[in-house]
């Protein structure tokens, strides 16, 4: 079995994944995430690092209970991509980390937006720049706090940062170093798209991606800080968004998966390289352990974060929320919305730091349901309009707290015009130990149970065909007005 972890911006999750894809519970601990002025966003290494340690000693607690005749195998992490995580020689924390939600760089990416830079890096490597992205983040440091730098061995991410403590390696698996100077084909660093951003003197903080099917020894230390044995494989990504596509059993080209979540990643897996998004410069490519295989992914702002926004200031539980979609009907009695609620604008299928969101077509009619309903159904539609944009011509599954909700999924469904699979919580970890389990040449079912289909609603189809037109209508008078 695997003891699999997957590090989140505010949670880490671990448990156990028997090969025959059977789990063992769940065990999380919080960190602190660090909202300061000037939009900056952090977090503690240090901190992350030990609820790591909490979860999997008490994940390894519960082995002899999933399966007594059934050792440990590997250690396998998953986490949070972008943002940028500082750290010395001995893999220390040289200051917080910058995390993937932080907005300071956002006066970089605007001047790398107005002359060019943002689309010409896109073009070489498939990545859409953001502010909370490495790019912008190291020029940021690079311009104001050159100094955090120059006392820097490493300007990685949070996966790779946890794994240098545990193993003593400087490594980065080519999904987090795909964002945003890799070029993907040959994984190696596109040195001319470092020159455009002017980081080309810190080329040396990048560490050199890992090979395919590469596993990590665990230190003394460490192993006996984490209840695991010495020598321990310990298999190092992808990061989450990756993670959740392969643990939802993403194989063949054309597949597509959504997680629902406090944002909504979509993607599909390709055969092709070449950058998604056209002329918006949008979205990224990701290298996979997989040959002649890519992620191309549209990781929208919005999410399950605009919804509990919402529900918060309806004073709603998001336990009503199945019972409150059910009593707005299609079209939520006429109020439509723009999802785009985050202080960052948007990032996929366009980039937009100006982007917001809006309710339309209330009434004194209008009620909670209603505009509970048009903000689901316009999440919905920017689920299409990302999916559309990358090409997603096969199956689609569906992760994370939104596709818990039965009534959320239907509207999913219906928006998609098909059936929606939805597999269980824990597809990051399972796409973890799948990598792990591989890399051991061990053969596993690790994706576990079949997924939960949502059908299409005949009735939806037609409606929901109109209501999107309607969207891209909206959106594009919108980004005109921003």
């Amino acid at each position: 079995m695997i003891v699999g972890v997957d590090v989140g911006t505010s949670v880490t999750k671990a448990q156990l994944i028997a090969r025959d894809g059977r789990t063992g519970p769940a065990h999380e601990a919080r960190s602190t995430v660090y909202t300061l002025p000037g939009n900056r966003v952090e977090q503690d290494l240090d901190e992350v690092v030990g609820t790591v340690v909490t979860v999997v000693r008490a994940a390894v607690a519960d082995a002899a209970a999933l399966d007594p005749d059934e050792p440990v195998e590997a250690l396998a992490l998953t986490g949070q991509g972008d943002g940028l995580w500082l750290r010395d020689a001995e893999g220390r924390p040289v200051g917080r980390a910058l995390s993937w939600m932080d907005g300071r760089a956002a006066p970089v990416l605007d001047r790398w937006v107005a002359d060019g830079v943002a689309r010409q890096v896109h073009a070489r490597t498939g990545a859409g720049l953001f502010p909370g992205s490495a790019g912008p983040l190291l020029a940021y440091l690079a311009e104001h706090e050159p100094e955090r730098l120059e006392r820097a061995e490493t300007a990685g991410y949070c996966v790779d940062a946890i794994v240098q403590r545990f193993t003593g390696e400087r490594t980065v698996d080519a999904s987090d170093a795909s964002v945003p100077f890799l070029d993907v084909v040959a994984r190696t660093y596109d040195e001319e798209a470092l020159d455009l951003c002017g980081l080309g003197e810190w080329r040396k903080l990048l560490a050199e991606p890992a090979a395919r099917g590469a596993l990590f020894p665990l230190l003394p230390e460490a192993a006996a800080e984490l209840g695991l044995p010495a020598g321990l494989p310990v298999s190092a990504g992808p990061f989450d968004i990756p993670a959740c596509g392969f643990g939802s059993g993403l194989s063949e080209p054309g597949q597509g998966h959504m997680i629902i979540g406090t944002t909504l990643a979509c993607q599909v897996l390709s055969d092709d390289p070449s950058p998604a998004g056209g002329d918006e410069a949008a979205g990224m490519v990701l290298a996979t352990p997989y040959e002649d295989r890519y992620l191309k992914v549209m990781p929208a702002m919005i999410g399950t974060a605009g919804l509990d926004w919402l529900l918060k200031m309806l004073n709603v539980r998001i336990e009503e929320l199945d019972a409150l979609l059910a009593q707005s009907p299609y079209g939520a009695g006429g109020v439509t919305a723009l999802p785009f609620l985050s202080t960052s604008g948007e990032r996929a299928p366009f980039v937009d730091a100006r982007a917001r969101g809006r309710l339309d077509g209330l009434s004194p009619l209008t009620g909670r349901a209603d505009l509970v309903r048009a903000l689901c159904e316009s999440v919905a539609y920017s689920a299409r309009h990302c999916l559309e944009t990358l090409g997603v011509s096969a199956s689609v599954t569906a992760c994370g707290g939104g596709a818990r909700s039965g009534e959320w999924g239907r509207i999913f469904a219906g928006v998609l015009g098909r059936d929606l699979y939805v597999r269980d919580d824990a597809v990051g970890i399972r796409g973890a130990a799948r990598v792990a389990f591989e890399a051991l040449g061990v053969s596993a079912q690790a994706e576990g149970a079949e997924p939960h289909v949502v059908r299409a609603d005949e009735e939806a189809l037609a409606f929901y065909e109109e209501g999107y037109a309607q969207y891209l209508r909206s959106l594009a008078v919108a980004r005109d007005n921003w």
